[in-house]
């Protein structure tokens, strides 16, 4: 992977970054970088990406027993429309849906796309994150704590 420097944002390939790869970008980036190349036209494939890759960084044992719904929800800086996608943890698997549902999730989490890349990428902490009230959750607090442990979350 070449240096942060020399990277273009706008025109990297999301889909061929490996997740190491990706939370040394999320962990060299300051926020506003972050911020700026989730306003643009990057946003919906980085989170497509991001939300396409959990079901193979999912660790079904880890999670064994658990059926719950959890709905993501990533707020715009701009005032234009949230990202909101779904997680249904049950059976083994982790099944995303890149849409809201009718169902009712046991866990919402809403926070901006800084904060959820670094969240993600294993550079920042949900409680941490939560007790700074950048990211906000309602419903099940202990699934809320949970869930870093259900991924393999890779280390920058």
């Amino acid at each position: 992977m070449a240096a942060l420097d020399d990277l273009d944002l706008e025109t990297l390939d999301f889909g061929t970054v490996e997740p190491r790869d990706f939370a040394r970008i999320v962990k060299g980036l300051p926020t506003a970088r972050i911020a700026e190349l989730m306003a643009g036209r990057q946003r919906r494939r980085v989170l497509d990406e991001v939300f396409g890759r959990m079901h193979t960084l999912f660790k079904p044992d880890a999670a064994a027993g658990r059926d719950a719904l959890v709905r993501w929800r990533i707020t715009a800086a701009d005032g234009g429309p949230d990202d909101v996608y779904e997680t249904h943890i049950g059976g083994g698997t982790c099944t995303v849906t890149p849409e809201r549902t009718d169902r009712e999730p046991q866990l919402s989490l809403a926070m901006a796309a800084p904060e959820f890349l670094r969240l993600v990428s294993g550079n920042a902490s949900g409680p941490t994150l939560f007790f700074t009230r950048k990211l906000k959750l309602k419903g099940d607090i202990r699934l809320a704590g949970s869930l870093t442990y259900f991924f393999d979350i890779p280390k920058a």
